[in-house]
């Protein structure tokens, strides 16, 4: 059951090319909107909270600050609505999923940028 599943993933879901990117990344990603007829381009830029799942059922996170309220999205990696993924800044975070992220405020909110 496993392997007809994958072999339906590998041959008509469609890839898309995107950056690595993981938890404490911070990244905008562009995708399309439709409104009736007409389609516009919108940005959700944010830091990556974790990264779900593998394969066609693959979702990431992201968490961004309106004001004082944060705001959180899911994006299926896969959504035929993306057109790209920008890497802005890479974070440097010990774990995998930083759901403690929510709960700071002020300058203890900021991650420390990775160091190349």
């Amino acid at each position: 059951m496993d392997s007809i599943i994958k072999f339906v993933e590998d041959e008509f879901v469609s890839k898309k090319e995107f950056p690595q990117f993981g938890a404490g990344d911070t990244i905008t990603v562009y995708y399309e909107i439709r409104e009736g007829e007409k389609t516009r381009t919108q940005f959700f830029r944010g830091t990556v909270i974790q990264i779900k799942g593998t394969g066609a059922t693959k979702t990431f996170t992201i968490r961004k600050m309106s004001g004082t309220v944060g705001v959180e999205r899911i994006f299926p990696i896969n959504l035929p609505a993306i057109q790209k993924i920008e890497m802005n800044k890479k974070g440097s975070v010990r774990r995998k999923r930083i759901f403690y992220f929510r709960n700071l405020t002020g300058k203890k909110a900021r991650i420390r940028e990775k160091k190349s």
